[in-house]
């Protein structure tokens, strides 16, 4: 094991070297380089505002991008800060002396709230110009304001709850409708709800908050100077939208919870955490004379919203009896406190200070903080001056802050973009879990960190926990990159030898068995994952030679059939005598190749099985390939070996419908030595030409005639069409069988009657049976008594041939009719002949003036001409052109011959003896000029072009000749 430690981290540092270009010696320990490039900003930047007021500032408000703040006692100023240099001033219009006790502006920055010191309360709406009294509110010093998030929009402000300084929580709703002079006022109603209580009496609602959990359940919270009261829903209902007043009537008879701290600062102030507009507070933060109450806000708990509750004590020279806090504001991780020359942010995980910012004394004491949820900048102001504050990155360390509680899961989740403080939460995580004894968890930490590989094994072995290097080598088998295959395979064959160490020691405990279960059942799980079938295919021999070497072989058959190497499954049960089990395999892969290789193994022991496969495989296979196993296997002879092989061929034939001679010859083979009986029923259904027939005729015969199976040889003699040959052997066999072979040269009379005379000189001679040759007689019509009489011996006497005899007299009086009567009709028809040749002689046509050729339509008279028996007359040089088309190319070659041999010879004379003899002399050395003609009118008008079959030829003739059909064409165009 130590070697393959060895080996592993010599090809991690091969890897890393090629990777990095360096040797891995000076790689940190975290396997990252942290390099600061440049200065981080800090997390809350303050800037201050170009804005210098020309009264100072008693009271500002921002909500949704939304500012407004009262300068002076009589105006106010809107800004929008989208639009900051279009400011919108208002004026209040008092003559009193009544100031602006404090503003309040709802989650939208519609609809803003101006107590004064004089009881009375303002209203004026984002689209309005005017600022409008409220009436029904008039009496009541407002301290807190809770506004309805899912309700109130730009017209209406839905059912809120007002908090007075007497301590009573009112119920009221505002619309920005204006009616006119008579028109409704804009709080539609003003009613009370509740009281709020501390030991003295009623005391000032500091803070009202109203808001619904993420299960619509609504609830209230509250403060006092020295209280914080919830008011929980207990239902899923609408009640904003039905007001209040349900909620609160549940604590008419009995007080809500409440928390109670004994300092007092004469105020107090309560800050919540939303982290998406419009969704549930996560957390709250609120400042009140000991300190700041700190918690999560859990909607799911039916008593208490308040849970993980933790009081921050104020940082030195803040509360009451030294500086006390003015204001506080929450953020994700840090609530910020205000002072009068200072702001201070503390963290809320450690409840350090991170942040104390001091403000110049020119612009005077601060007077409070808000904070724009829409966009989380913070403001603060001075009578004379207004500071924004930028929350950047606030979770950029906190990573660090859980790490330092052990917070594992939540640092993680911090850092989850920054792989470098990742890689040191989970080594720190995984330290932690190997010394709490949890060595899984630290397993699967220790394979995500880029920690040393060896010191981590190394680790774990001096711990003996090899369940837990398991663990650890299997997740960094899964992290590794496909060109990793030096590692992969150290670590599929590290992980091997493990868990078969860890089976052998365990087997054969009874004690251990559900552990020696699940052990197995985790090996088979990494054998079959499919993540890692590319390395354990890769490193396949190293395992099965592991396997080997420990002798668990349940497992060496299980690696192999997950590597699909069926080859190694097959031989392993074939050695181990399990056969049927290797042909289940086979069936079950459905290789060929498999098949070819292992059958002749398997045909010696299971061959009615086998034969069962392969015929299952049906066309998958090729026959050719298995015949060399049953060849092997029927040598034996025995019925049983010889009738599966036969089996197996009859399926190829009959129902695949291979036509291979050599299956053909083979299936001959198995039926001549096994099943004869079947040898010549294939032979027939095979058929008789020799062109169709798939096997071996000269091979079959050679067969046929070893094994003595001579009707077998007698049909192969048939096909291969040696007549004589099978007469031959048929006479040795069935008579019958031999005139049947006689009969089948057809269209060969002078064959048949050989063959017949075969026939019958066997059965006179042979079998000296004159009845049977007198029945050969009448079965060939070509045969004669006379053919027959020579095979006799003298001995016979002729009353054996009596009827014989008279039948053959019989039929050559029969034919010498036939004789007669043929002479007869053709003297007739010579008669007939002469008398219509003389009536030819005699016959003549007679030509009109008027009459015109059929073909050019002109008068006949202009040139020679012809008259045909028919009627039709044509020029001879228009009946020569409309002939010639139709002539065969021999007699147009023959027929351009006599017209050039015609126009040769010298014109006939009339008279002179010297012209006589020299068309004598003419004729002597060639044909004379009238034998040219009389061969050109044989050829030319041997019969009438429109009547003969010339026409009857050319009816399958175009009318336009194809060679000229584009000329004609374009002709016509």
């Amino acid at each position: 094991m130590a070697s393959i430690l060895d080996e592993y981290e010599d090809s991690l540092s091969r890897s890393a070297v090629l990777q990095t270009g360096c040797p891995t010696v000076g790689i940190p320990h975290s396997g990252y380089v942290n390099a600061q490039l440049e200065k981080e900003a800090p997390i809350f930047t303050k800037q201050r505002i170009d804005f210098t007021p020309v009264e100072r500032i008693t009271s500002l408000v921002v909500s949704c991008n939304q500012l407004c703040m009262s300068l002076g006692k009589d105006t106010l100023l809107r800004i929008d800060l989208g639009k900051a240099s279009e400011p919108n001033r208002v004026e209040l219009g008092r003559k009193d002396d009544a100031k602006v006790h404090k503003m309040f502006l709802d989650h939208t920055g519609s609809h803003l709230l101006v107590a004064l010191s004089s009881t009375e309360v303002l209203y004026m709406n984002r689209n309005g110009q005017k600022v409008r009294p409220l009436a029904r509110w008039k009496g009541q010093l407002v301290e807190s304001v809770g506004w309805n998030k899912a309700l109130g929009n730009e017209n209406s402000t839905g059912p809120i709850l007002v908090g007075t300084a007497q301590g009573q929580i009112f119920e009221a709703e505002l619309s920005a409708s204006e009616g006119g002079l008579f028109g409704p006022a804009p709080d539609l109603y003003f009613r009370p709800l509740y009281v709020l209580n501390e030991e003295g009496g009623p005391a000032p609602v500091c803070s009202l908050e109203a808001e619904r959990g993420p299960d619509g359940r609504g609830f209230v919270i509250a403060t006092t100077r020295q209280r914080l009261f919830q008011f929980i829903s207990r239902a899923v209902d609408d009640a904003e939208a039905q007001g209040f007043s349900g909620l609160f009537a549940a604590y008419t008879d009995h007080p809500p919870p409440f928390r109670e701290f004994p300092s007092n600062l004469g105020y107090s102030e309560l800050a919540f955490y939303t982290p998406k507009l419009r969704s549930a507070p996560r957390a709250f933060a609120w400042m009140m004379g000991d300190g700041v109450l700190y918690g999560s806000l859990d909607c799911g708990r039916p008593d208490s919203l308040l849970s993980e509750e933790r009081v921050w004590e104020y940082p030195a020279g803040v509360g009451p009896g030294a500086s006390p806090p003015l204001a506080i504001v929450l953020t994700q991780f840090h609530f910020l406190l205000l002072l009068a020359d200072r702001v201070e942010a503390v963290c809320t995980l450690t409840g350090q200070v991170v942040l104390r910012d001091h403000f110049l004394e020119k612009f005077g004491p601060l007077r409070h903080m808000v904070k724009d949820s829409s966009t989380g900048h913070l403001w603060a102001y001075t009578e004379r001056a207004v500071f924004r504050y930028h929350v950047q990155r606030e979770a950029r360390d906190v990573w660090r802050t859980y790490l330092d509680m052990n917070r594992f899961d939540l640092a993680k989740e911090y850092c989850r973009e920054r792989p470098d403080c990742l890689d040191t939460v989970l080594a720190r995580e995984a330290d932690f879990c190997f010394r709490q004894h949890r060595y899984l968890e630290s397993a699967r930490c220790y394979a995500l960190t880029q920690s040393y590989f060896e010191e981590i094994a190394l680790k774990f072995l001096e711990a003996r926990q090899e369940e837990a290097l398991a663990e650890f080598l299997q997740r960094k088998l899964a992290g590794l990159k496909p060109t990793e295959r030096t590692q992969a395979t150290l670590l599929t064959t590290w992980l091997t030898e493990l868990y078969l160490s860890r089976l052998g020691a365990l087997q054969g405990d009874p004690d251990a068995l559900n552990l020696y279960r699940d052990t197995r059942e985790c090996f088979r799980t990494f054998l079959s994952s499919p993540r890692h079938k590319e390395w354990l295919f890769a490193s396949r021999a190293s395992i099965h030679e592991l396997l080997a070497s420990h002798g668990d072989t349940e497992h060496m058959v299980y690696f192999a059939v997950i590597m699909q190497d069926y080859e190694r499954v097959v031989a392993y049960h074939c050695q181990h005598e399990a056969y049927e089990e290797a042909l289940a395999v086979l069936a079950g892969h459905r290789d060929p190749q498999l098949f070819y290789k292992f059958s002749p193994i398997l045909i010696r022991h299971i061959p009615r099985q086998l034969v069962d496969a392969w015929i299952e495989m049906g066309s998958r296979l090729d026959a050719r390939q298995l015949i060399p196993a049953l060849v092997n296997y029927s040598q034996g002879g025995e019925a049983q070996q010889v009738s599966q092989a036969i089996r197996y061929m009859e399926f190829c034939v009959n129902v695949l419908g291979e036509t291979e001679q050599a299956i053909h010859n083979y299936l001959l083979s198995l039926y001549a030595r096994g099943q004869p009986a079947s040898l010549l029923t294939y032979l027939e259904q095979a058929g008789a030409s020799p062109h169709r027939v798939h096997y071996d005729l000269k091979y079959a015969l050679r067969l046929c005639a070893e094994h003595g199976h001579h009707r077998a040889c007698v049909h192969v003699y048939k096909v291969l069409e040696l007549y004589e040959e099978a007469v031959d052997l048929a006479l040795q066999v069935d008579v019958d069988l031999a005139k049947q072979c006689a009969d089948l040269p057809e269209e060969d009379e002078e064959l048949r009657k050989k063959l017949w005379l075969k026939i019958a000189r066997h059965v006179v001679q042979e079998e000296e049976d004159v009845q049977t040759a007198m029945a050969c007689l009448a079965s060939c019509p070509l045969l004669k008594i006379e053919d027959v009489l020579p095979f006799f011996p003298d001995f016979v006497t002729i009353d054996h041939f009596k009827e014989a005899i008279c039948s053959s007299l019989k039929a050559y009086n029969h034919h010498i009719q036939e004789l007669q009567r043929e002479m007869e009709e053709a003297t007739a028809s010579a008669q007939r002949i002469r008398r219509d040749l003389q009536e030819l002689r005699g016959r003549y046509g007679t030509v009109e003036p008027q009459d015109k050729c059929s073909t050019c339509d002109f008068p006949l008279l202009n040139r020679p001409f012809y008259l045909f028996l028919c009627g039709h007359m044509f020029h001879a040089d228009c009946l020569l052109q409309a002939v010639r088309p139709g002539l065969p190319a021999y007699k147009q070659a023959k027929l351009e011959e006599l017209q050039r041999k015609l126009g040769a010879a010298p014109p006939p004379t009339k008279g002179s003896a010297k012209a006589k003899e020299a068309e004598a002399g003419a004729s002597a050395g060639g044909p004379s000029r009238e034998q040219l003609k009389a061969d050109l009118d044989e050829l030319v008008a041997a019969e009438c072009v429109y009547c003969g079959e010339l026409m009857i030829r050319s009816i399958d003739r175009p009318f336009i000749d194809p060679q000229h059909y584009e000329e004609e064409h374009r002709s016509w165009l």
